[in-house]
């Protein structure tokens, strides 16, 4: 890997994927220090595991090959892929999580966060469409990076899809319609309000309440335009 200090930390937990790589799934930890994660991580009796572990300070781990399928998504869906963990690449954040006092991600955890997402996804050729959160994948279970990632710092570099800014227009669409148009754009709807409230996290971070209103169907159509409508 060009450029980047990578730190060993194998861990036990992966076996083999029977899907392409198509995918990058972004996470917080969810815990209060890095070593604790880690350990948590690398312990074959918790049966979890990412590719990637990134600590505030910039330091990545590697914890799964990228040939194997780390065990990261869990009961997860986004568009075609109804299993999550065999299509993706699975990276996570140090942060304590809304849990134990959710915070901004660092400078330097962003800055070792770009290359690794650059690379990744020049290698698999994966499309923006495709770098997504824990909580765009499983909206009923998960809530992280949540609505404190600065999924702006990716758009802007073409590694994420921008925020919609331009020619946003109202659809006119009832709850029914924005519900199907979310769908297909890739969210799993089984938990409506569930699934409005991740489609916030990620497109609308400044107000999520899950409740779908005209701001939400503009940005929504804007994203499936054929063209992205946001500053990228």
């Amino acid at each position: 890997m060009s450029g980047l200090a990578i730190v060993e930390t194998p861990s036990p937990n992966f076996n083999a994927r029977d899907a392409e790589i198509s995918m990058i799934v972004l996470h917080y930890t969810g815990m209060r220090t890095a070593q604790e994660a880690l350990d948590r991580l690398c312990d074959p009796v918790a049966e979890v595991s990412a590719h990637y572990l990134i600590d505030e300070d910039g330091t990545i781990h590697r914890l799964v090959a990228e040939d194997k399928r780390a065990w990261h998504a869990g009961k997860s869906h986004w568009r075609d892929f109804p299993n999550v963990n065999s299509a993706s690449i699975g990276i996570e954040l140090v942060n304590p999580g809304h849990e134990h006092g959710y915070r901004n991600f660092p400078d330097a955890q962003m800055g070792s966060l770009i290359p690794l997402v650059a690379e990744i996804k020049a290698r698999y050729g994966i499309t923006r469409g495709n770098v997504v959160g824990h909580s765009d994948v499983a909206p009923a279970r998960k809530e992280d990076p949540g609505e404190l990632f600065n999924w702006h710092a990716l758009a802007r570099l073409r590694l994420a899809l921008p925020r919609p800014t331009r020619n946003l227009v109202d659809p006119g669409w009832s709850d029914a319609g924005f519900m199907l148009a979310l769908q297909r754009f890739g969210y799993d709807i089984d938990d409506g309000p569930a699934a409005v409230t991740a489609f916030q996290r990620r497109f609308r971070p400044e107000m999520v309440d899950g409740e779908i209103d005209r701001e939400c169907c503009c940005l929504l159509l804007a994203l499936l335009l054929p063209q992205p409508q946001g500053d990228d």
